[in-house]
Order: C-alpha cells, then structure tokens, then sequence
C-alpha cells in the first residue's frame, strides 16, 4: 500500500455470511453425531435405556437447532446483527456437550 493510499473498504455483510454458514455447519455435524448416537444405541437390539437414549439425543439436536435458527435469522435482520444472547449461548453449549457425552457413552 502506498503512503497516500486508503485501504479498501471492508465489505460488513460477509462476517455475517460466515457466521450464518459456520452454524448451519455445527448444526449439520450435530445431527451426523446425533444419528450415530442413535445408530449406536439401537445396535444391539432395541431396549429401555436405547430408546431413552435416542430420545435424549434428539431433543438434545433439536435444542441445539432451535438456538441455531434464531441466530441465523437474527443474522439475516441487518447489516449489524445484534450479539448472541448469554442465555442462547450457554443453551447451545449445554446442547453440544451433553451431545457429545451422549455419543461418547454409547461408544464405550
């Protein structure tokens, strides 16, 4: 860049562009991890604790994509989306974890 020059204006539209594509992503990598978990728990044939956890595994994806909607609509409002609430964020992350943990028991 020259001494005199301005530096090129920064486009704000794409950082919400990328955020919006960044949750539908998690969200997607989710519902993959839910379907394991799911696929996991009914190999062994179907019982009691398999169908609570596949229950506890769909309501956790739902929870999840719930949170993810409102942000990727909130996103789409304007050109300066407001900031994720606390709240949704900690519901998001509980989501995800006990997810995570969900899959993690099955495997082992």
């Amino acid at each position: 860049m020259t001494a005199g020059a301005e530096p090129a204006g920064r486009d704000p539209g794409l950082q919400p562009e990328r955020t919006r594509l960044a949750w539908r992503r998690t969200t997607l990598s989710a519902a993959v991890a839910a379907v394991l978990a799911v696929k996991a728990a009914l190999h062994g044939g179907v019982s009691a604790t398999g169908i609570l956890v596949c229950a506890l595994c769909c309501a956790l994806w739902l929870g999840f994509l719930c949170v993810a909607q409102q942000r990727i609509r909130a996103l789409a409002t304007g050109p300066r989306p407001p900031a994720l609430a606390p709240r949704h964020a900690t519901a998001a992350v509980l989501c995800a974890v006990a997810l995570a943990l969900c899959a993690a028991m099955l495997v082992v």
